[in-house]
Order: structure tokens, then C-alpha cells, then sequence
């Protein structure tokens, strides 16, 4: 099983501080930004800032919680990350 760590992290991007840097297998695989009020409806959703590897892409979604955004990562990553070993 794919194990996710979300670690805490201020981001400077204005009102949008409050982040998330997500981890697995010991490799950035993404950041996330709670969305401040300044976004109406969406606003405490997390915004997928950057994608690194097979997250990177055009698609940048909002997930209404952080439950939601870890299932989405493991769901990329199912059949293995194409990250390095150490």
C-alpha cells in the first residue's frame, strides 16, 4: 500500500498560506494550498499547486478535503511511482 505523509507548510501566496507538502516513498510527489476565503464556494478546499512526476500535468483540481487529495495521489500512483531510489 502506498503510504502518503502530509507535512505542514506556510506557502507565501498572499492570503493562500496554509500548505501541505506531500510525500511518498521519501519523494515530493506534490504541494497543496488551502484556498482562503478569497475563492467564495472553494474556499477551505486544497488546491493542487504543483505535480511532480506522474502528477504533473495540466490538471490542477480542488479537493474538498485532505482525505479526498491523498486518494487522488494514490490513485496516480497505483502501479508504482516513477521516482528514483536512493
Amino acid at each position: 500500500m502506498t503510504q502518503v505523509i502530509l507535512q505542514p507548510v506556510r506557502i507565501s501566496l498572499g492570503d493562500d498560506e496554509e500548505g501541505r507538502l506531500v510525500f511518498v516513498a521519501d519523494t515530493l510527489v506534490a504541494v497543496l494550498v488551502r484556498l482562503s476565503e478569497l475563492h467564495g464556494a472553494e474556499a477551505g478546499g486544497w488546491f493542487l499547486e504543483a505535480g511532480f512526476g506522474r502528477l504533473d500535468g495540466a490538471d490542477h483540481p480542488i479537493f474538498p478535503d485532505l482525505e479526498a487529495a491523498q486518494v487522488w495521489v494514490v490513485e496516480r500512483l497505483c502501479d508504482g511511482p516513477r521516482i528514483s531510489a536512493r
